[in-house]
């Protein structure tokens, strides 16, 4: 078992990771859509789906009291295929919002779990160079996953909504399918996943050892040089892409009398899955090599232009309706490969910023402010697009781009 090869579980297990994530933070929004839930209802409840990731440093420590990681790997799986089956079930009946929210938030908090343990699996399972080398693997099986489930998960789901007429219906396929395939997947890491000897409970930890060091990765954090100025950036950076990312989709599958443009959700599905993720891909891989070849220093400034002004497709888009599918998927091409070029100086912020001794918990604590500052402008951002209409809403996403212009000279970046 110790000898089985990475090539065996590595790229499931990293698309393992990816796919919850995605039905939790994309496919909710467009399912509710399609099931006539109202855009502010919408974004405030999924938002409130990012907190189990805002919060996941507080119980990861925990995660070494009980059990191994690679039990928690496969049993998180399992979880998450019954998070998963439990909306299929719900999708048709009369309360589906209340109960499909409910198994939401089971996923989330077992995608959350899986993360830390997956994470810490793959550390304790290979030797440095071959982590290195896997690198590139984990991120593309990561990316895979978020191709299938906004591609060819939501195109499955209008094919079926066309061909049926029956929209919980299809929705209700669709997570049965999901649900098989992450019980399949539990079952398939808890047979081929290798058990490194160092994969054991930590002998000598309690709650009260933790909670001592925890407050020692607290306190150091807070010390850090130039912690006020970073944490800004941590909570602005994203701020216009935090309510877009909830409303982008809603537009495009809102019928033209209310401003959108109508799309039905095969398009949406296309659009989102394959000409977005692969710009979103192309951007990140550009933004990666800038960055190691010159540095964050000289790429702040352009990557921060390149994740704000792509912005300004969905207000031309808001105003001018585009009917051709070329143009629309061109827009959120653009906007996509901006996202993707820049987002690579947030992470690469977030790694410098962390350096130091406690640096996989300071990272840790800067993923939590990072998600924290998706979830709570995301909660708003439905209200604000209901009370202004599609354009004025995409206008107020570009001035929230500004705060972070601002934070950015006051930023200590290391090299």
């Amino acid at each position: 078992m110790n000898k089985r090869t990475p090539w065996s579980w590595i790229p499931s297990l990293y698309f393992a990771e990816g796919l919850p994530y995605i039905a939790v933070m994309t496919i909710s929004v467009i399912m509710y859509k399609k099931l006539d839930i109202s855009n502010a209802s919408i974004a405030f409840y999924t938002s409130w789906l990012y907190l189990p990731w805002v919060i996941k440093p507080l119980w990861s420590p925990f995660v070494d009291l009980i059990k191994t990681k690679r039990w928690w790997v496969y049993a998180m799986q399992l979880l998450t295929g019954a998070g998963m089956a439990g909306i299929a079930f719900t999708v048709p009946t009369e309360f589906f919002f209340q109960l499909t929210l409910a198994f939401f938030w089971l996923m989330a908090f077992s995608s959350a779990t899986h993360d830390i343990a997956a994470d810490g699996f793959y550390m304790l399972s290979l030797p440095k160079e071959d982590q290195a080398f896997f690198i590139g693997i984990r991120n593309t099986f990561y990316r895979i996953a978020m191709l299938t489930g906004q591609g060819l998960l939501v195109m499955l789901a209008g094919l079926l909504e066309k061909t049926t007429g029956r929209i919980p219906f299809a929705w209700s396929i669709v997570f049965f399918i999901l649900a098989g395939l992450f019980t399949g997947l539990s079952l398939w890491h808890k047979f081929i996943l290798p058990r490194p000897a160092s994969d054991v409970r930590r002998a000598g930890v309690t709650p009260q050892t933790i909670l001592a060091e925890f407050g020692k990765t607290i306190v150091s954090f807070s010390q850090k040089k130039g912690i006020g100025a970073a944490l800004l950036f941590m909570l602005t950076y994203r701020l216009g892409e935090s309510q877009l990312v909830k409303l982008s989709s809603p537009f495009l599958l809102d019928k033209s009398q209310a401003g959108g443009l109508a799309l039905e959700t095969a398009q949406v599905g296309f659009t989102y899955g394959t000409v977005g993720v692969i710009s979103l891909l192309l951007g990140g891989v550009l933004g990666g090599v800038a960055l190691a070849k010159d540095g964050l220093k000289k790429w702040i400034w352009p990557m921060a232009l390149a994740i704000s002004l792509p912005n300004l497709v969905y207000l031309y888009m808001a105003c001018a309706l585009p009917h051709n599918i070329f143009i629309i998927n061109a827009c959120v091409g653009v906007e996509q490969f901006g996202y993707g070029f820049g987002f690579t100086a947030y992470t690469m912020f977030l790694m410098l910023f962390s350096d130091g001794p406690y640096k996989t918990s300071h990272y840790a604590i800067c993923t939590g402010f990072m998600a924290l500052g998706m979830m709570a402008p995301g909660m708003l951002s439905g209200w604000i697009q209901e009370m202004t209409g599609y354009p004025y809403f995409f206008l107020w996403v570009m001035l929230c781009c500004l705060p972070a212009f601002l934070v950015i000279p006051y930023l200590r970046i290391k090299e």
